[in-house]
Formats: structure tokens, sequence, C-alpha cells
């Protein structure tokens, strides 16, 4: 199953430094092999064989799972322990067969998968042959872990699953009327089991009945009854879209926003023969879940909205989601927003991080590399809320969905709160000095005294210019921090006029 893969034509150092120039950092590490892995490995009934030394196991099946989906160790995931000797020489089918022995004699109820990595793909170890050849056979998937990213990876593996454990049972399945698959749930997406909730709830609430949610929440074994339903689901937008075609069934897609959410419920009400309890659910959630937006708006925060930016680096979910709501509904500015996969004329990771290093929106939604950028700018006024991975974060509980109505109540809760936070640092605080001498923050009204002091038109033109790119509704608070801290340092140089050059030296 290996590929012929071009080869590169010759550059010249001129073009080879240019290419260098343009290399994208800061990416997440995961590849078709880890969506193979995250996605099969859901599958209670299901055993993965990954084809790799036993450290490159380590880190998909252990580490990130841990941080990520509170998953201490994936435990139907075990490696081939691929070693030296059959990298250079014997070749990695003898580690497999091992693997495969000792895992039937443990698990003998479990089909048995085995999965190509970055490391036996190098040396095509591509095993389908001879494993297919075993009583009973076991199954062998071709990650293409050099190749593809892991929203490819698990759309590919999702439609694998389906044509080699799904099409073989489907003859004498009924359609039921009303029943519904939710496809893409897997290990290692963000917000999965609280957006899984609210997509549950919508479903029933326009009428449907959940079938099968997959592959999160079934077995290798109910693969065929992706059959049976009327309608499908499709969680996410990066993938999923192969198997949902595949089946031949209308499918949706997840909503995030109001007038998404609100387009989903009628339509899905429609395919399943529901409309009148599509729109009387309409109804009650416009009274019920939704009440929390409509009284927001009609406080002082309504006002707030429109005036204040955000940025958004996420999956192709959440980033089309968040601008269509936020910006289109909401009425916040947009900055800029870049998905996964990137769309045409899109920034990469460096352009994100060269424009948040020179201006800073008031919210920014991205992963553990958008916080880091915000970091390096100082941008301690900038409110950076998680809205994809790669990230230290786990999101196991049902309450913080950003999907559906409840999404919409629960991102705009998030922002007003941060707001308020933003409100707090106004508040003139007083400090306290510790035992000993010394200060304990920044000096009081006493150690500003201004009256001792005079500022240049020059000075308060520099100072202005400090806090230029700062988001406005923290300029206020940031002004008055930093006229503070000059005038605490004059007054400790025992200097009577404030200068630019004093400026300068103060703040540096």
């Amino acid at each position: 199953m290996t590929e012929n893969v071009p080869v590169a034509p010759a550059t010249t150092p001129e073009q080879a430094k240019a290419s260098a120039a343009q290399i994208i950092r800061d990416l997440d590490t995961t590849s078709g092999y880890w969506a193979a892995v995250w996605t099969i490995c859901c599958l209670p009934d299901a055993h993965v064989i990954c084809d790799a030394p036993i450290g490159c196991f380590n880190l998909v099946g252990t580490a990130v799972p841990d941080y990520t989906d509170a998953i201490p160790h994936i435990e139907n995931l075990t490696p081939s322990v691929m070693r030296e000797q059959e990298v250079t020489m014997l070749g990695t089918a003898g580690a497999v067969r091992r693997a495969v022995d000792g895992l039937r004699a443990i698990h003998p109820d479990r089909q048995m998968i085995v999965v190509s990595t970055a490391e036996s793909e190098m040396i095509s170890s591509d095993h389908g042959d001879w494993l297919g050849k075993l009583d009973p056979p076991v199954s062998f998937y071709w990650s293409r872990s050099l190749e593809d990213d892991e929203w490819v990876g698990r759309d590919r593996v999702l439609l694998w699953l389906w044509k080699n454990f799904g099409q073989g049972g489907v003859k004498d399945q009924p359609v039921l009327s009303r029943a519904v698959n939710i496809i893409g749930p897997t290990y290692g997406c963000f917000n999965s089991p609280a957006d899984l909730h609210e997509i549950k709830r919508l479903i029933a609430g326009a009428g449907g009945v959940v079938n099968l949610v997959y592959p999160y929440e079934a077995a290798l074994k109910d693969t065929p009854r992706l059959s049976e339903s009327a309608v499908n689901v499709v969680l996410h937008r990066e993938y999923g879209d192969g198997l949902a075609q595949e089946l031949g069934k209308p499918f949706l897609h997840a909503p995030v926003g109001i007038r998404e959410t609100t387009d989903f419920i009628r339509e899905l009400g429609k395919l399943l023969g529901a409309g009148d309890q599509a729109e009387a659910f309409i109804e009650r959630e416009k009274k019920t879940t939704l009440q929390p937006i409509w009284d927001l708006w009609r406080g002082p925060q309504g006002d707030w909205f429109s005036t204040t930016e955000f940025a958004v680096v996420a999956g192709r979910t959440y980033a089309d989601g968040l601008v269509t709501f936020l910006g289109d509904e909401l009425g916040m500015k947009l900055v800029f927003a870049t998905g996964h996969p990137i769309k045409p004329g899109e920034m990469d990771n460096i352009a994100v991080r060269n424009f948040l290093h020179k201006r800073q929106p008031g919210f920014v939604f991205g992963s553990i590399n958008e916080k880091i950028y915000l970091a390096e700018a100082g941008a301690r006024a900038t409110h950076f809320i998680p809205a994809g991975f790669p990230i230290p974060i786990v999101r196991r509980a049902l309450g913080t969905p950003f999907m559906g109505y409840s999404g919409a109540v629960y991102i705009a809760q998030e922002m007003v709160n941060r707001f308020y936070e933003t409100v707090f640092n106004y508040l003139p605080i007083d400090t306290v000095k510790p035992a000993g001498g010394g200060t304990g923050g920044p000096p009081g009204p006493a150690a500003a005294d201004t009256g001792t002091l005079i500022w240049s038109d020059a000075a308060r033109a520099a100072l202005e210019a400090r806090v230029e790119g700062i988001p406005w509704l923290s300029r206020i608070s940031a002004m008055r921090d930093a006229r503070t801290q000059v005038e605490a340092y004059a007054l400790r140089q025992h200097i009577n006029q404030v200068t630019p050059e004093v400026v300068q030296r103060a703040i540096a």
C-alpha cells in the first residue's frame, strides 16, 4: 500500500533560503496515525496494535489524552515494540505477529487492527496481505501518518471502518423513520462531550431519536447499524462528511450560534416529518434556554458587545461558528479568524504570531500557541478563551458547550464574566507594605503624589503612545498604572519634571 512520493526539484541556495523563511512553526504534531488511534480506540471491542517503537506509543496513548480527554491510559492500544534489528534487518512482521498472538490470548473477543505509523511507513512495512490470511484474519490499516493531518486522517478511518466492518451487515437493516446518527466525536477533539450532549438534546427536541453515536459511544460490532438512520448529523466540519456521503442519507452539520441552531432544528424536524414538534421546541427554547441571552442584551452588557474586538484561531467548526455568532449575531468586531484547515487568504501561525505581537484584540479564542503569543507580547489586557487543541485543558464536563442554544448562552456568559474582570481592574486598590519595609505592589497615592511633579506635553504624548496597542476597554486602567509607575520612578529619583526620557526609563 505504499505510495510513490514525487521528489522535489533541486533548488538554488537563494530559493532554499526563501523556502525556509516560510516554514510554519508551532503546529500540532498529530497525524493520520494519531487520528486512526483516537478514532478506532473509542470502540471497546477493537484493539489497535500500532506498528511502532514503544516510545511512540506513549505519547498518543497516554500523555496527550490525559491532559485533553482526562484518560490516563488508552487500554486497547498496544505497540508492536519495533526494535533496531526490525528496522535494519528483519522487518517488523515478527514483532507484529508476537503482539497479535499475545493479545489474542488475553482478549480473544476483540477485533485486532494493526495500524501503521510514521516509523513503519518509512520502511514500507505493509502487513495487509499476511495478516488477512490469519485465522481469524487481522485487519491492517495504512494510516498515511507521513502524509495526512488529523482531520483527513479521521475522515479516512471512519470511511474505512464502515467499508470493512459495516457494509457487510446492512442487507436486512430496517431504516427507522426518526433515527439519527451522530458521526464524528472521537478522542482528541476539543469540547466533544459537552457539544455532543447539546446536540443530543437538540435532536430530541426536533423529534428525533439518537440511533448511534459513532464511534464515541459505539462498539465495532454496531457499525452496520449506521445504515438504520433516516438522517445523520456530522458533529465537526473538519471531518465526517466522507462517511455521511457514503451512507447515502441526508446529513446536517452541528450548529454554532442562535440562527444556525434554529435552522438546524427546523431542517431536522422537516427531514424527520416532525416539523410541528420542532417549531414548538424552538418556541420553548426562546423562553427557557435562550432567556439569559435576551437578559444580557437588555442590560448594560448589550452595548459592550458591539464595541469589543475578537479574533479566532481554531478548527473549522469553531472558527466559522464563532465568527458567525459573535460577529454577525452579537455585533462584535472581528479582527481576524483562521481555521484549521486554513482557507485561502487566512493567516498561518507565523502571521498570527506577528499580528498578536503588534495588536491584541479584547478577546482571542485559540490554542496554546495563541496563548503563548499573547504572553510574549505582554498582553495582560486581552482575554484568552480556549477554543481548540493543542492545549492542556480538560473538557469532560457537559456544561461547557460551544454548539447549539446552550453553547450560545455559555459563550456569552463567559465573555461577560471576563468583561467584569476587566472592570474590576479599574477599581483603585490599596496595597499593603510587607513587614520590614519595601512595597507590596504598585505605589499608593502617597508615593505618587503629583503635587511636586510637572508633566510636559511631550511626556503625556509618549505615555499615550505606550498604551496605544491595548484594547480600548482596558486602556484606562493601563494608562492609570503606567502613569503611577512613571510618577513613582520620578519621585524615587528626585525628579521634578516628567519628560519623554523619564517615561521611557520608568516603563523600561
